[in-house]
């Protein structure tokens, strides 16, 4: 994405003028949507964040034990009077477009106040006998997990909502992600609410892993909706995946292959996060890739000695195409001392830094290995797996010998075509 600095050193560069720089900044300014505001990190921003996040944290996180003994009636009524006030400040100042962030802000504060008057309606008429029982003060909404708190959490929901409808500022659709992965925990208790099932996890990951799925694509909805103006989807991609991805990777993988399943899920998550371009589904998928790895390493590799040589090997490839990254190196350097042709005789070319023999054996070599791990893993069987890793080492050290050989070859045949010269 341009900014106005980016802009300004084209025009600098004598690129555009002065008339094209603003007609090109006003297009840009409509096309980020009636609501929008071009995003900053300065000290005024991070400060308008941080203190809406104070406010928001001294009326919930942050409670403390009197605040909490005020009684129901006495919360929902605190709750609301903060709400009036941060929504009647906020609404006046959304009319000046050059203060839509506090504003937005503001707004979002008022929001945040929907589990706290929730709570005290809910308290102050005794209606826990319609959830599941009181879930204790206020201030437990947040650490605690309890089927009682989903009142509050469809309710914030249904306010961001309506909030974000009239006011289409992304960042209060933080407080219906957080509310809505909140759900994603308190509703399971629903469906084990009898005291013997209350520690039924599996059933708790099941409803965290669907619910994640949902949320994912309701974001992706939005994408597809919204494909111009502020980034709403950017807080529900993220609760989303952190509901997925934690009801997925606390589940009981009982047998090898659910473990595989598990690891090219979490690299279809990286995949993904190209496709979205969404940079928390390749965090999620990297993490979920390195706790497979991890388990490789403790459990079923423990004994082969070549394991972290070879994931070595492997992990290098994949950060930067080292088939195409150190031909391209060595051909630089080789460009630079003034070797421009093959031994040959024919100009220098990528082909001509390794040998097409050894890649061909290389490539039999990394599949074979990759293949017997793989079944080995399947199986069971602990010699298999030896085999494979064997197979991956052996692709390592040819890889390695292939692209190192390849340009002292060349330099060496450089050398006496150099020589035969000269004595010529």
């Amino acid at each position: 994405m341009l900014t106005d600095a980016d802009l300004k050193a084209v025009r600098d560069a004598g690129l555009i003028d002065d008339a094209k720089l603003a007609e090109i900044d006003t297009f840009l300014r409509a096309r980020q949507g009636p609501g929008a505001t071009a995003p900053r990190f300065d000290l005024t921003h991070v400060l308008w964040y941080a203190g809406a996040l104070i406010v928001m944290g001294a009326m919930g996180l942050f409670t403390n034990e009197a605040f909490n003994r005020m009684g129901g009636w006495a919360l929902a009524a605190c709750g609301v009077a903060y709400a009036i006030v941060f929504l009647a400040a906020g609404h006046m100042l959304w009319r000046n477009r050059s203060l839509r962030i506090p504003a937005g802000l503001l707004i979002a504060v008022a929001v945040a106040m929907t589990p706290l008057v929730v709570y005290g309606v809910q308290d102050g008429l005794d209606l826990w006998k319609y959830a599941l029982g009181d879930p204790g003060q206020y201030k437990n909404f947040f650490p605690y997990v309890n089927g009682s708190w989903i009142y509050m959490e469809i309710g914030t929901v249904i306010a961001a909502a309506i909030a974000v409808w009239r006011y289409p500022f992304p960042f209060i659709l933080m407080l219906a992600a957080v509310a809505l992965w909140f759900l994603s925990m308190d509703l399971a208790l629903w469906f084990t609410r009898d005291p013997g099932n209350y520690y039924d996890f599996p059933i708790r990951r099941l409803v965290s892993l669907y619910f994640g799925l949902g949320m994912i694509a309701i974001a992706w909805s939005v994408d597809i909706l919204r494909r111009r103006g502020p980034d709403f989807a950017f807080w529900l991609h993220i609760f989303g995946v952190m509901a997925f991805w934690g009801g997925m990777t606390f589940a009981d993988s009982s047998t090898e292959l659910m473990k595989f399943v598990y690891c090219l899920i979490n690299i279809g998550m990286i995949g993904l996060s190209l496709f979205l371009n969404r940079r928390i589904y390749a965090v999620f998928g990297a993490i979920g890739v390195a706790t497979y790895l991890g388990y490789l390493a403790s459990e079923v590799f423990k004994e082969v000695i070549m394991f972290s040589f070879a994931l070595s090997a492997i992990g290098l490839a994949v950060i930067g195409h080292v088939h195409k990254i150190v031909p391209f190196i060595g051909y630089s350097a080789l460009r630079a001392r003034g070797v421009t042709h093959a031994p040959s005789g024919k100009p220098l070319m990528f082909a001509d830094l390794f040998q097409p023999e050894v890649a061909r054996a290389t490539l039999v070599a990394s599949g074979a290995g990759f293949a017997l791990a793989i079944i080995g893993i399947l199986v069971g069987s602990s010699t298999v797996i030896a085999l494979g890793g064997v197979g991956i080492a052996t692709a390592g050290v040819l890889v390695t010998a292939n692209l190192v050989s390849g340009p002292r070859r060349v330099t060496r045949a450089a050398a006496r075509s150099a020589a035969a010269t000269t004595a010529a």
